[in-house]
């Protein structure tokens, strides 16, 4: 059936018919005009415009729901899109999207309450400027302070002329300059507290109606909700952080102190064993970096891995005071620390650290362990020297005088001091210098105490008995420690001991000719034995021992030519016969003049390449003459060498 015809016979069915085919309002209003213009008898048009209005309201009503089942569909689709975002800006974001595309917002924000009051606009949709994100908004002022007052929706057709609430200026210029009129803002509350509010706005004027209201006041309690969650989400992130900084903090701290219990329990074994406080500094060096000095009473250093400028003595006796009473180390300046090293005994001295960065607090434990440690083993050196000394000076000096006593007495003797007489021992006779002998004394009590060996004075000499197979290595390890005690060079001499110690005497003679000898070379402050002095320890030594000579100058080329059977040691002797020719070298010896350049290279190898240095050749020389001597002494003239020709 056509409606247009059927409109003058049954106006109340056209109407249906229009509204089963979901005609647009349009439709019904030109139903109702075509009747208007045939004429339709007044009763029948009366029905007609009753029946259109009704079709309109049922038109109205059925948009309205369909509006709000969208509305509602769309809502769903928003909390499930903020139940998984755990950020608060990600969130407010999707928010003030959701917003303009519900109700066809021009612009959308969100802002949230401060905890002194007031709010500040946190995040903005559809802004023609950058002037209204982190906006403040005043308490009592706009639109969106009685909203969080009232905790109830407000709107308004054009925000700059609606003088029910107070105007911001800040706000005014915002608005304005946005070019907005029509403003809906409702609470975002939760638990009954508004934490703010969300905004929607349009660039014209606009009235809102009450679905679209409610659908907004609907986003703004999901929002809420989800603003809240988020927050107590970041609020758990956050003490995870913390508890895990703690954790980190913690195991970081333990591992500190492990590390310190490893440190102290091997400054505890260096005091046991007899180490030194050079060794004690060395060990925090490589721990702590820096520089470290420890000083006396007077500002001697004693011990220490580098220089550090001299402080201030009243700062330096401030800083012992502090360190004392506060049993820890204090900075005397930006780059120095300094920790007491009190005995008890003696006046308290200081070690003194310095480096270019602060030290940690494990650090500062570790440097006051430094400092104690080092005043343990001053006061043990103390102690020992004292109960010690005379009795290891009478020992020394009866070693000393040969046959004053039966060997075995005097091993017995030897024994309770510690000194275990079937060990090979070294002889060193120290001069300090110019420095004080009670000084040097006392740090030769200590040091052979610490050192398992005995100790006297003789003239303006110490005298050292200690146990080493090298006595060369004795004597600079003495020397360098005595060198750093004093703040200057000594001078050393040494001599081995077999064991047994029958030979102290023996060996105390010649240690003492190897000290005049380097005071007559000039090589005051010097450390050596007669191996050390080449062919002068030759003569020097007791036992004038020529084998071990020739094989301390000449063992590299010797070995070599028993293993290579080759002729190095007879082309040295043509070498030097020759006056250093290699080609008279080669016409005495009949080979061609190669042949000498390549063993000339072969011993430069073995020998180093100083061999021909004038001091160097002196004892080569001196070596082959004898080692040519003691072979024709033996073997008779002919065999000198090994082979002829």
């Amino acid at each position: 059936m056509n409606p247009d015809a059927a409109s003058t016979d049954s106006p109340a069915l056209a109407v249906l018919e229009l509204l089963a085919q979901e005609a647009p309002p349009a439709r019904l209003e030109e139903l109702l005009r075509l009747a208007r213009h045939r004429g339709t008898p007044r009763e029948r048009l009366d029905e007609l415009e009753q029946a259109v209005r009704l079709a309109l309201d049922v038109h109205t009503s059925v948009e309205q729901r369909r509006r709000r089942e969208a509305g509602l569909m769309a809502l769903i689709d928003t909390s499930q899109a903020m139940a998984f975002r755990d950020d608060l800006d990600d969130l407010l974001n999707s928010v003030t999207s959701q917003a303009r595309r519900l109700l066809n917002f021009d612009m959308a924000w969100v802002s949230l309450s401060l905890p002194d009051g007031g709010s500040y606009v946190h995040t903005s949709k559809g802004e023609i400027t950058a002037s209204s994100v982190g906006l403040e908004l005043a308490t009592g002022l706009g639109l969106g302070e009685r909203v969080l007052r009232t905790q109830a929706p407000l709107w308004t057709p054009d925000y700059l002329t609606d003088d029910r609430f107070s105007h911001s200026p800040a706000i005014d210029e915002v608005v304005d300059s946005e070019g907005l009129h029509a403003i809906l803002a409702v609470p975002l509350t939760h638990d009954g507290t508004s934490i703010g509010a969300l905004y929607g706005a349009s660039r014209g004027r606009r009235h809102f109606s009450p679905d679209e209201i409610s659908l907004l006041s609907s986003l703004a309690v999901l929002a809420a909700s989800a603003i809240e969650e988020t927050r107590r989400l970041e609020r758990l992130r956050a003490g995870q952080a913390r508890a895990e900084e703690e954790r980190s903090a913690l195991a970081a701290r333990l591992h500190g102190l492990e590390h310190l219990t490893r440190i102290q329990a091997r400054l505890t074994t260096m005091v046991l064993t007899g180490g030194t406080p050079h060794d004690v500094l060395e060990l925090a060096r490589g721990e702590l970096g820096g520089v470290l000095s420890l000083r006396d009473a007077d500002g001697r250093t004693l011990a220490g891995t580098g220089d550090i400028p001299s402080a201030n003595p009243e700062r330096v006796v401030r800083a012992l005071a502090e360190s004392q009473a506060s049993e820890a180390p204090v900075a005397m300046t930006d780059t120095v620390w300094a920790t007491h090293v009190t005995t008890g005994v003696e006046a308290p001295g200081v070690l003194l650290m310095q480096r270019a960065t602060p030290l940690t607090e494990e650090e500062h434990r570790l440097l006051y362990a430094v400092g104690q440690t080092a005043a343990l083993m001053q006061l043990l050196a103390h102690n020992a020297g004292a109960a010690a000394g005379p009795a290891r000076d009478e020992c020394l000096d009866a070693l000393l005088t040969a046959g004053s006593q039966p060997p075995r007495r005097m091993n017995e003797r030897v024994r309770r001091l510690g000194v275990d007489p079937d060990r090979p021992h070294a002889v060193l006779v120290v001069r300090p210098e110019a420095a004080k002998q009670g000084e040097t004394a006392v740090w030769a009590s200590s040091y052979a105490y610490r050192h398992r060996g005995l100790k006297t004075v003789r003239g303006e000499c110490l005298v050292l008995l200690l146990p080493a197979d090298d006595p060369s290595a004795a004597a600079h390890a003495a020397a360098g420690e005595l060198s750093r005690v004093l703040g200057h060079p000594v001078t050393v001499g040494a001599a081995g001991v077999a064991p047994g110690l029958g030979s102290v005497a023996k060996a105390h003679q010649e240690a003492r000719r190897c000290l005049d000898a380097l005071v007559s070379l000039g090589a005051t402050g010097g450390a050596a034995s007669a191996r050390d002095l080449g062919f002068l320890g030759l003569l020097l030594s007791d036992d004038h021992d020529a084998d071990t000579f020739v094989d301390s100058v000449l063992g590299p080329v010797l070995d070599y030519d028993r293993r290579r059977s080759t002729d190095l040691v007879r082309t040295l002797e043509a070498y030097f016969t020759s006056g250093s020719s290699p080609t008279r070298a080669a016409a005495h010896l009949h080979v061609h003049a190669n042949t000498i350049a390549r063993r000339l290279q072969r011993i430069t190898e073995l020998l180093g390449p100083d061999w021909q240095q004038p001091s160097n050749a002196l004892e080569i020389q001196l070596a082959l003459r004898l080692l040519r001597t003691r072979d024709a002494v033996q073997h008779g003239p002919a065999s000198a060498y090994g082979r002829e020709g």
